[in-house]
């Protein structure tokens, strides 16, 4: 048994084996390496994968220890790739394994690891089992967890012994890595009737993942209370709670919901990366008639601007972009929120506590007395918060707030409902925004389709603008987990308040009236902003209905 023989004394311009170790970029020493060793570089095929008899029975952990890639096959020859060719041992090992000789390449580390992370998620989705098994003996994960107050060794019972052994530690801390890798949103943890359940909500999508055992269930859920500093001995009644993770360079907020249920506690973990925030109005990708719509409504000294749409539809993250665009100095901008998710340097903002009489109505009464230039209210829910937030409009302050209604034109109608006199609502409001998240198609496994055209009259939308378009749908490849969508981008209804538009909310705010006008004077509706999004091969017709169908 033997490796491919390489002859030191085949020197490259590049010089000796420690001066090409000390080159600092990938690439540059994949070539010098080659150069060196008279060997062929290698770039890693999009979404190639090796098979199992290239593999030689190994698995893809064990392939990552040696830093190897098996490549091809050839008349019982393996051809390897190697990120660092100067490792003889790990030659050796690669070489015991095929049982012959090999052809050795070189690539590039993070293209190797790319394709072995892939192989092993591969293997953990098939043998969940194995995946629990690498985690119970492998090394702790670098994290760092902190709870928002310190936990006192004395209030902790007898259930946190196993709540602090080391395989439970280290599940917890995978799940939380993983989550950041894939970033997901959400992570559900579940208590089903012999199993438990682990779920990332990536991209709006729920996607299982390899569970720990039911067994350990109740470990894994006390150490997350130990992390939230919630009560581990209350398992009867929801508990809310948060924590920071500091994990893969950057720093995150969590924010937990323990619900008892019939077969254990199910914790949802909302993870909030402020690197997710978009900086700026203009970064958004709102179309120019909403992007100039938006920056003269908040550039007003005084006024209100309400964001609408379901939970989950990206309202805050638009909010937040407006006040990072406003966000000055020479401003003063208080928040009330229900909770604060993200904390914005040189914002002041109010946590709403309704358990301890910190209602939005209560906490706006005394923002009104912090002299505030600009004030966001998380949500208005009654009656006496939208009176409370109409009259700060009107006494010179500018108000940011969400809404739950179906478009932007509804906003007049639901707060004429929640008691706002119409003359006051027609002075106030000055600009109306609806919105929806949709799922982006992966541009690396987009593909050209049809248009379906009894999908677009089933939904009522007119086939002309897309003759002669080319639209695409999902593909499915490693990158974006075979979903074929990767990332998500929002459909916005922009309605400025014009004086046309004034005139009808003082007459009462007929909806149909309204948006009737408001078409007239250019707005783009939720269902033409996504058939827009189609259109520009941004996302599929069937995911654009699946958030405006109904509109």
């Amino acid at each position: 048994m033997a490796i491919l023989s390489t002859n030191p004394s085949l020197r490259a311009k590049h010089g000796s084996i420690d001066e090409i170790r000390e080159i600092k970029d990938p690439r540059a020493f994949m070539f010098a390496a080659a150069d060196y060793l008279r060997i062929s570089p290698f770039t890693v095929p999009p979404s190639f994968t090796p098979s199992e008899e290239l593999l030689c029975g190994k698995r893809a952990e064990q392939w990552a220890r040696v830093k190897a890639l098996p490549v091809a096959k050839v008349a019982g020859r393996l051809t390897v790739a190697f990120s660092d060719p100067f490792d003889l041992p790990a030659k050796e090992e690669v070489a015991r394994w095929s049982g012959g000789r090999l052809w050795q390449l070189v690539v590039v580390d993070s293209e190797l690891q790319e394709v072995l992370t892939r192989l092993k998620n591969a293997e953990d989705a098939s043998n969940p089992a194995l995946a629990m098994e690498n985690i119970m003996k492998g090394d702790e994960a670098d994290v760092e967890i902190s709870s928002v107050a310190d936990q006192k060794s004395d209030e902790i019972d007898a259930s946190v012994d196993a709540a602090g052994e080391a395989p439970v530690i280290r599940m917890v801390n995978t799940i939380m890595i993983e989550a950041l890798k894939t970033k997901a949103s959400d992570i559900h943890f579940e208590a089903m009737e012999k199993t438990s359940r682990l779920r990332y909500r990536i991209d709006g999508e729920l996607v299982d993942r390899p569970a720990p055992p039911k067994a350990l269930h109740n470990a894994v859920v006390s150490r997350i209370k130990i992390m939230s500093n919630l009560d581990i001995a209350e398992r009867r009644r929801p508990q809310d709670g948060r924590f920071k993770v500091k994990a893969m360079k950057k720093e995150v907020d969590v924010r937990v919901s323990i619900l008892p249920t019939v077969h254990g506690e199910k914790v949802v973990m909302r993870i909030l990366d402020k690197a997710n925030l978009a900086p700026g109005l203009a970064s958004l990708g709102l179309d120019e008639y909403a992007y100039k719509a938006m920056k003269f409504a908040i550039d007003q000294p005084h006024g209100i601007i309400l964001v609408t749409g379901p939970t989950g539809s990206g309202k805050t993250t638009t909010l937040y972009s407006c006040l990072q665009d406003l966000n000055k100095p020479n401003v003063n901008i208080v928040t009330a929120e229900d909770p604060v998710e993200y904390e914005l340097s040189g914002v002041n903002q109010c946590h709403v506590n309704v358990a301890q009489g910190l209602t939005f109505a209560g906490i706006l009464r005394s923002v009104l007395r912090q002299d505030p230039d600009i004030v966001l209210v998380g949500e208005i829910r009654d009656n006496e918060t939208a009176d409370i937030a109409v009259k700060a409009a009107l006494t010179g302050h500018l108000v940011l707030s969400t809404l739950h209604t179906n478009d932007a034109c509804g906003v007049i109608p639901r707060l004429i409902d929640m008691e706002v006199p119409p003359f006051l609502l027609a002075s106030s409001l000055i600009l109306a925004q609806a919105q929806r998240l949709f799922r982006r198609l992966c541009p690396a496994c987009r593909k050209p389709v049809d248009v379906n055209l009894p999908l677009l009259e089933a939904n009522g939308v007119d086939p002309a603008p897309f003759e002669g378009v080319q639209i695409y749908g999902p593909g499915g490849c490693p990158k974006c987990h075979e979903s074929g969508y990767k990332g998500r981008g929002a459909f916005m209804e922009v309605l400025p308040i014009s004086p046309k538009i004034r005139a009808i909310v003082e007459k009462g705010g007929n909806a149909e009236l309204l948006k009737k006008a408001a078409l007239e004077e250019g707005m783009v509706s939720l269902k033409e902003a996504g058939m827009r999004k189609v259109r520009d091969g941004q996302t599929s017709l069937e995911a654009a209905f699946e958030v405006t169908g109904g509109e």
